[in-house]
């Protein structure tokens, strides 16, 4: 499982009443991303998050113009996605893409970006990381989570 070694947290040690957050989620694989974006709220609202802005996108390739935009109005991004990997390298390109991409976003603005893309052999993995009921996993809460705990430190930090 992924998951292993992952820390013992939750959400709700976090106050983010101070905070903008956003949620920049791919539209492919409806069910894997409607369980991604369902974890992502409840993180956000176990957080307490202040302002929360959603904004959806076609696919995972889209997601870094997306979450730059909107990173100039938020103090942390949320990118939600789930490529499956096909019998051509379409597959690595998008990855790669959404990956660079997101962690340019983050560098260059300043913000952190809590990366809940799936990247996955097969859409069963997806079911199983999407927090969906008898998923293994909730990449979408996780994601979330980290983007707001990232903010708060770098808020703490006075930078």
């Amino acid at each position: 499982m992924s998951g292993h070694g992952a820390p013992v947290t939750h959400a709700g040690e976090l106050d983010g009443t101070e905070l903008t957050v956003a949620v920049v989620a791919a539209s492919w694989h409806d069910t894997i991303m409607a369980g991604l974006l369902d974890g992502a709220r409840r993180a956000l609202r176990d957080a307490r998050v202040g302002n929360v802005i959603e904004v959806r996108v076609p696919g995972s390739f889209e997601l870094p113009v997306a979450a730059r935009r909107v990173a100039e109005r938020a103090d942390a991004v949320v990118a939600l996605g789930v490529v499956i990997r096909g019998g051509t390298p379409h597959f690595d390109y998008v990855c790669s893409a959404a990956t660079t991409g997101l962690t340019d976003v983050s560098v260059v603005s300043g913000k952190p970006v809590g990366f809940g893309v799936l990247t996955c052999d097969t859409e069963e993995q997806g079911l199983d990381r999407a927090g969906l009921e008898g998923s293994n996993e909730d990449k979408g809460y996780e994601a979330a989570e980290a983007a707001v705990r990232t903010a708060l430190t770098l808020r703490g930090l006075g930078v």
